[in-house]
């Protein structure tokens, strides 16, 4: 498999790389993952969980089950946002990366806002992307 993405946390001990194309972009305005990123929302895009391999720091990385079947990964030595999951549904074979992680390019046209119902009430959503609730 050809690699198209690589990222790191931002101490560096956590390097993985992606050997699919990141699909559904999404910027996640749940308390989760606003928390999670400490910051107005979060930015995913997703694979299948066999095109993401851990390259360096898998066992820096760390685990967080915040809610039913879904898991949040980061790493444990700055705490970056790296991953997350859910094991059940349809998507179960699929991973999201946080996209703010990639070391390579990534440009894509297709993007949207979910969870706008919980964003945070100081941030206003000012760009083309569809929203939902």
């Amino acid at each position: 498999m050809d690699v198209l993405h690589q990222g790191s946390c931002l101490c560096g001990a956590v390097k993985y790389y992606v050997a699919a194309e990141l699909k559904a972009v999404t910027h996640c305005h749940c308390s989760q993952c606003r928390k999670g990123h400490r910051a107005a929302f979060a930015t995913y895009a997703s694979a299948p969980r066999s095109a993401i391999t851990i390259m360096a720091g898998v066992e820096t990385l760390k685990t967080f089950n915040s809610s039913g079947g879904v898991a949040r990964q980061f790493c444990g030595d700055c705490g970056s946002s790296l991953f997350w999951s859910d094991s059940k549904g349809e998507f179960s074979d699929w991973m999201s990366v946080a996209i703010g992680t990639l070391d390579t390019l990534f440009l894509n046209e297709k993007q949207k806002h979910v969870c706008v119902a919980s964003k945070a009430p100081w941030y206003s959503i000012e760009d083309r992307w569809p929203q939902t609730e």
